[in-house]
This record gives structure tokens, C-alpha cells and sequence, in this order.
């Protein structure tokens, strides 16, 4: 997953990663260590809602989820 990427998209949409968080449905604690890696990966559920939220492209997701 590319963080550096997913956190340049979150702020040129204007949100943050609280209010993604709360609209993924998850903690905002369990948010920041997933995007730290400490925790478990987004599962394809939060992608979507992400990816929808944020408003990402088929090509932005792919970059941020897909490759390394």
C-alpha cells in the first residue's frame, strides 16, 4: 500500500483521516495503525468505502492498494 500517496489524496480532498475514519465505520485509533501497518491491512470493504469517499479513480486505487 502506498501511505505517502493515500495521505496526499486525503488532504487535496479537503477531509481528514478522522472523518474517513469515522465514515469507514472504524476507530480512529484502528484507522492510524492500519495506515502505520501496525495493525491489520484495510480490509476490501474499507477500500471501497474509502475509495468512494475519498473519490479515487480506478488508477489512483490501484496505485495506492495494488501496488507496492
Amino acid at each position: 500500500m502506498n501511505i505517502y500517496m493515500l495521505k496526499d489524496k486525503i488532504a487535496d480532498s479537503g477531509l481528514t483521516q478522522e472523518s474517513i475514519a469515522d465514515a469507514m465505520g472504524i476507530s480512529r485509533c484502528t484507522f492510524y495503525r492500519k495506515m502505520k501497518k501496525e495493525g491489520n491491512t484495510f480490509t476490501v470493504q474499507e477500500m471501497n468505502r474509502m475509495i468512494k469517499f475519498i473519490s479515487l479513480t480506478k488508477e489512483e486505487a490501484a496505485k495506492i492498494f495494488l501496488l507496492h
